[in-house]
């Protein structure tokens, strides 16, 4: 008799346990998402914003460290002036980044909290 009564109470505490068990893998997908994937997120937007923005004459750099002058806008081309009369065409995922008057690239902007 009492091993049927012990079976009856380990079975209630045995489903409240498998829920317990599931905290720490809610825990750590909370922490991923806030510390990985929302701050790469807000990266990527940030980065897009920019590709959108650009216009003739803006100085950027490119993925591949090709500094350059706009000259010409597509969808999805961008026309770099490199030097005097040298033009490249690169598509416009290429671009990385806007150039400082100096030359430099600018560091990315960190903000507390994510």
């Amino acid at each position: 008799m009492t091993s049927v009564a012990y079976a009856a109470g380990g079975g209630a505490a045995g489903g409240a346990g498998g829920i317990a068990s599931f905290i720490p893998l809610i825990l750590i997908f909370g922490v991923f998402y806030f510390m990985l994937i929302r701050p790469q997120q807000k990266q990527a937007k940030l980065k897009q914003q920019f590709l959108e923005e650009l216009k003739n004459g803006n100085k950027v750099v490119t993925s591949g460290g090709i500094h350059g002058t706009i000259t010409g806008l597509t969808d999805s081309v961008v026309t770099l002036e490199i030097a005097d009369k040298v033009r490249i065409k690169v598509s416009r995922g290429s671009i990385s980044g806007p150039v400082n008057k100096d030359g430099s690239t600018p560091a990315p902007v960190k903000k507390a909290g994510g």
